[in-house]
């Protein structure tokens, strides 16, 4: 579902990521671990194409992303969960899930919001795959901050995509809401075989969710597991410690007449 090769990006002079290599087959749940800073939320931009970078190969959801022609059709597969649910406050929690819908309406209906039938029946089974069915009719800013993103996680549903990628979704959430979420990920992956590619920090829900496990630092992929181990020298790689530095002079040495009349001046 996705396969990359020597992907590279950097900002100017900053190197954000040095060299992926990654194979991800259909229906697989992967956690992304690595400091703030390695490149976990560029890489997934990589992926659907919020950010272009240089690969050998980039090929996702079937697609070469390194095409341009092939983003408008990529975004349509590719589905994406920010830390932030992103939901319009002011609307039905259905009508914020039916936006999924939206790259598949024509203009004018998009425009109107004149969703058929079988849209809204999606959208509801989707509210019921994610606890939500009750819901429905409510204003999306009535609801808590778990509830909300799992109402991001219906709207990607909706979109009908083979791949969710989702970047740090549980960040602003208690542990319970947030293990409400991430098991809402995981059940989508094994009962639909959707792809999910999910950056995190937190390592214990690392081991309790994810089928596989990958870690980056400094833009480079330091980690790759599927049996959920992780041992000390393992978190030591994905999370290294900065490298000490010992200046070898002094940034600024006083002369002797400013000593004598510091001195001087504190008696």
């Amino acid at each position: 579902m996705i396969r990359v090769r020597q992907l590279t990006k950097s900002y100017g002079s900053n190197m954000v990521l040095r060299g992926i290599d990654l194979d991800v087959p259909a229906g697989e749940f992967v956690v992304i671990l690595g400091q703030s800073g390695a490149g976990k939320s560029t890489f997934l931009r990589c992926l659907n194409q919020l950010v272009t970078g240089d690969a050998d190969e980039l090929q996702v959801a079937g697609l070469d992303a390194r095409q341009a022609k092939n983003k408008q059709q990529l975004r349509r597969q590719v589905a994406m969960i920010f830390q932030h649910h992103h939901l319009v406050p002011r609307l039905s929690v259905l009508k914020n899930v039916l936006t999924g819908r939206l790259g598949a309406l024509s203009t004018l209906t998009s425009i109107l919001q004149l969703f058929r039938s079988d849209d809204v029946a999606l959208a509801h089974d989707c509210l019921n795959r994610v606890g939500l069915a009750e819901k429905a009719d409510a204003r999306s800013d009535s609801l808590s901050g778990g509830q909300m993103q799992r109402v991001g996680i219906a709207r990607a549903l909706a979109q009908c995509p083979q791949i969710i990628l989702a970047d740090e979704p549980v960040a602003s959430l208690d542990p319970q809401s947030a293990r409400k979420v991430l098991q809402c990920l995981r059940d989508v992956t094994h009962e639909l075989g959707i792809t999910v590619v999910c950056n995190l920090h937190q390592v214990e829900y690392a081991r309790e969710f994810g089928d596989r496990i990958v870690g980056l630092a400094h833009g480079r992929l330091v980690f790759d597991s599927r049996d959920g181990a992780l041992s000390d020298a393992d978190l030591k790689r994905i999370y290294p410690e900065p490298e000490a530095t010992t200046p070898t002079s002094p940034s600024f040495v006083p002369s002797p007449a400013l000593i004598r009349t510091t001195a001087a001046g504190a008696v």
